[in-house]
């Protein structure tokens, strides 16, 4: 029979979970950010230890290898991306009003923005998308997420008589397109992309037929 452990003992060890949880999802954040700038490809145990001012073996404990750091970071930037843009936009009542909201905050995400190197997914997805492997996995996986959020409030948008005559597949896609290339252009310094996407994106969207 195990031997009971003591509650003070349960306490520190509790307290070393909890510690290295967030030491995890320090480490993974600051990944994100990273990653989003030089690419996933680009992520080092050594050069985060060194970034932090942490050692390398308590990095490598925390992750183990390159491509589970790779995916903290994917996973990390998914946090992120939820917490700036989908959180608040669930509150709104589900239709044409989430769908705007969804997309407003969208651009906020990548005009700020709040990763240094703009849309992480932008980013990430052309580096990996012919790469198979875990990576790849999980940033098809949290592209699909969002296409079908998108796709949600795009049929009941048009329920409520707006985009009428649009595939809701077809149209998340062309979004995903605009605001894409709006985070690669302003990146480079073009003023005019976000301005002109959120434009090309209300022409996409319309007035109400009802």
């Amino acid at each position: 029979m195990d031997e009971p452990v003591h509650p003070a003992e349960q306490q520190i060890s509790d307290q070393r979970l909890l510690k290295g949880a967030r030491a995890r999802a320090s480490i993974a954040r600051h990944a994100a950010d990273v990653a989003s700038v030089e690419g996933l490809t680009g992520l080092s145990l050594g050069r985060l230890a060194t970034d932090l001012g942490v050692s390398k073996s308590g990095v490598a404990t925390l992750f183990g290898t390159k491509e589970n750091l790779q995916l903290a970071a994917v996973e990390s930037a998914r946090e992120v991306f939820i917490d700036h843009v989908v959180r608040s936009a669930l509150s709104v009542p589900g239709g044409i009003d989430r769908l705007r909201a969804l997309l407003d905050n969208w651009f906020v995400y990548i005009g700020e923005p709040v990763l240094p190197g703009g849309c992480f997914r932008v980013a990430g997805l052309s580096e990996f998308d012919s790469r198979p492997g875990p990576v790849r996995d999980a940033l098809a996986a949290d592209r699909a997420d969002w296409f079908a959020l998108l796709e949600k409030e795009i049929g009941r948008a048009q329920e409520q008589g707006y985009a009428p005559g649009h595939d809701p597949h077809a149209l998340a896609f062309q979004f995903d397109a605009l605001v894409s290339a709006a985070n690669t252009a302003a990146r480079l310094g073009d003023d005019s992309a976000i301005p002109t996407a959120r434009t090309l994106i209300d022409l996409l969207i319309g007035s109400s037929t009802r």
